[in-house]
């Protein structure tokens, strides 16, 4: 079924292009020659080391992955064009001491970059003035991607199968929805999963900034039991003060998440304050995943949780006390290129006799671009355990990286 999703999707540009012109055969086929010889290719490439080291019995682990991304979007043809898009993560040099996540080599600390080869992206898109569909797969980041994202910092990234409708009401409201039969995560095809999910998203320009409303109704469509209800808004914008800008940002949403055998409700805040000057940019955040009374923890399944809570990854699945995540960071620019720091203090939402400081992180990245095509980067994450009940070990990762795109 997999593999004949790019024959589906050709098939599918193709027929409603026919239908929607209503002309000769002939003319036909020219007219879609064209729409299929006039599109665009392009090439990305991503070539990354990265270590990790852990306090626990876990080998330290490195891996050297080359990933690539072949696309090839059509011209547009009566409203409609097409994207086909393959993915390919690949060892280099044999470097390949680490748990990939999917249970190779479990004695490594884990590097989530397997070997997969796969359709990244595949589906028929159709534009009429505000209104745009795209049935097929797709990445989807919604609001900085805290709750819906494309997790681009993985060599294979997620994607989603499904129908996206979208419409520009005015220049400043769009509505977007998208429903989802399958969500294909980081873990090549192993780990999909048959999904039954509605994504509601709503967002204003203002003068002040972004207003977002959304809806994330999930469920994983295993026969049973599942839902995981999302609700909330989003403040989002930026305020010019003389020489010097001033950064904002408010979200609070709530949660239900339903299972056979139990139910739990949990709340979502967020405030984030900054200023950029001279090229510097500072930031202060306080995040609070919730907790319902310490049995259960406010999650975000679709997000690019690489993004948030540190970038050692200790936090992907939110604890059941929850999680409070004071930050601070300040980028610069150095050397043609930007240097980031960022410092995490965690703490539970809901603490208990055994479990309360969660321990804290501090991250640094250096990004440069090399000419057009080309981008170099270092990184590194060093969090520091808290409690012992939590579960946590120390854990210090880096990352070397060059891409280049075409």
């Amino acid at each position: 079924m997999r593999k004949s999703l790019l024959s589906v999707c050709v098939a599918a540009v193709l027929a409603p292009m026919a239908l929607s012109m209503g002309i000769a055969h002939g003319a036909e086929a020219d007219s879609l020659a064209s729409a299929m010889t006039d599109g665009k290719a392009s090439i990305n490439l991503n070539l990354r080391y990265e270590s990790v080291e852990q306090d626990n019995a876990l080998k330290d682990a490195d891996a050297l992955t080359l990933r690539t991304r072949l696309n090839y979007t059509t011209a547009e043809f009566n409203g409609f064009s097409s994207v086909v898009e393959f993915e390919d993560s690949r060892v280099v040099a044999g470097m390949d001491n680490y748990n990939d996540g999917l249970g190779y080599q479990a004695g490594y600390s884990v590097i989530a970059d397997p070997e997969t080869t796969e359709l990244d992206h595949g589906y028929v898109q159709y534009k009429n003035q505000g209104f745009t569909a795209k049935a097929g797969r797709q990445a989807l980041m919604f609001d900085g991607q805290r709750f819906v994202g494309d997790v681009g910092w993985r060599q294979d990234r997620q994607t989603f199968d499904g129908v996206m409708l979208a419409y520009q009401f005015t220049e400043a409201f769009k509505l977007d929805y998208m429903y989802v039969s399958q969500r294909n995560r980081i873990f090549a095809e192993d780990r999909d999963l048959d999904a039954k999910d509605h994504l509601i998203n709503a967002s204003l320009k203002t003068d002040l900034g972004l207003l977002s409303a959304y809806s994330y109704l999930l469920e994983v469509d295993d026969n049973t039991t599942n839902g995981l209800d999302t609700y909330g808004v989003r403040f989002d914008g930026a305020k010019q003060l003389q020489e010097a800008k001033l950064l904002y940002a408010l979200e609070y949403a709530t949660q239900d998440a339903d299972s056979a055998s139990s139910s739990y409700s949990a709340n979502y805040y967020s405030l984030e304050v900054g200023a950029a000057f001279s090229g510097i940019t500072t930031k202060l955040g306080y995040e609070v995943l919730g907790s319902d009374d310490g049995l259960y923890g406010f999650a975000t399944p679709l997000a690019t949780l690489h993004k948030f809570n540190g970038w050692a990854d200790q936090f992907l699945t939110t604890p059941k006390e929850g999680l409070v995540d004071m930050y601070a960071l300040v980028s610069v620019p150095v050397g043609g290129g930007s240097f980031t720091l960022m410092y995490h203090k965690f703490e539970t939402d809901e603490a208990n006799a055994t479990v309360d400081d969660l321990g804290s992180e501090i991250d640094l990245v250096y990004t440069m671009p090399v000419a057009k095509n080309y981008t170099l980067g270092v990184k590194y994450a060093a969090y520091s355990a808290g409690d012992a009940a939590a579960g946590k070990v120390d854990t210090d990762k880096v990352w070397l990286w060059g891409s280049a795109a075409f």
